[in-house]
């Protein structure tokens, strides 16, 4: 009898899992769907039928250049996640071996700049780029999107670090490790998995930054978040085209995030399982 409850209630489990995971796949779903119709039927309402048309994809890459802004976004994508290691490694170092009586609050403070609203700084940081000709750059929007994702970085690092044993730390040093030594041949490559789950979701918030993306940048270091947006104009919204533009967009980012999906997974509950 215990049996069969259990099995009942993981059939439960089972059936509500899935109901959850397609509510949130659905908009994903229905985008996949609309961009495989004709204008016409994409604008006549709510169906889940699609004709099978690629024409939207054809009108889409005809239209515009994909390969410009997708080249845009791997560039500054991977160029903010390097610089963010850059940083973060022997910041998250510092604060997880050498800790302060300060080092929760700065970590705490890092943390409470994701909460501060983007358009708060809107303004000041349009300016600081436009005087310094970083504005539509991809030098620019690699500056922003690294300073947007650091605390994040450092998070998970310090994360990481922290349940690596000291004593290894400090055998090293007691065989004569330099600081360098220790980061380059202990440190890091004890910390390899967590260094790859950061880098993995990092690459993937910054290749879905739209804020400051679509406001610092215009033409030449225009990634595929404005590719997306050039298919919806005051003049009209072409469903089915920028449903096109959208699953373009987001394939590349899709296909990395299913391929490395435990390595992201356990990089995002790591600290929380302790």
């Amino acid at each position: 009898m215990a049996r069969a409850v259990s099995t009942r209630r993981k059939l439960t489990m089972t059936v509500l899992v899935w109901l959850v995971a397609l509510i949130i796949f659905f908009p994903i779903l229905y985008t996949i769907i609309t961009s495989l119709k004709t204008e016409g039927e994409a604008a006549a309402g709510f169906s889940m039928v699609p004709s099978f048309t690629f024409e939207s994809y054809a009108a889409v890459l005809h239209q515009q250049d994909y390969f410009r802004p997708f080249f845009n976004s791997v560039v500054i994508s991977i160029g903010s996640t390097l610089v963010a290691l850059l940083i973060a490694v022997p910041a998250a170092w510092a604060m997880a071996f050498t800790p302060t009586p300060k080092t929760r609050d700065v970590l705490m403070w890092m943390l409470s700049t994701k909460m501060m609203p983007a358009a708060g700084v809107l303004v000041p940081m349009y300016l600081i780029f436009l005087n310094t000709g970083l504005l539509d750059t991809l030098l620019g929007l690699s500056i922003i999107l690294t300073l947007v994702n650091l605390p994040i970085v450092v998070w998970m690092l310090y994360t990481y670090f922290k349940e690596i044993p000291v004593d290894i730390l400090e055998a090293a040093r007691m065989d004569g490790a330099t600081l360098g030594k220790e980061l380059v041949y202990v440190l890091l490559p004890m910390a390899v998995p967590g260094i790859a789950s950061t880098l993995l979701l990092n690459v993937i918030l910054a290749w879905n930054e739209a804020f400051w993306t679509l406001r610092l940048s215009t033409t030449n270091a225009a990634p595929l978040t404005a590719f997306i947006a050039s298919f919806s104009s005051p003049q009209g919204q072409f469903l089915a085209k920028l449903s096109a533009a959208s699953v373009l967009a987001i394939l590349p980012i899709l296909l990395l995030g299913w391929f490395s999906q435990k390595q992201l997974v356990r990089g995002l509950t790591f600290g929380a399982v302790k």
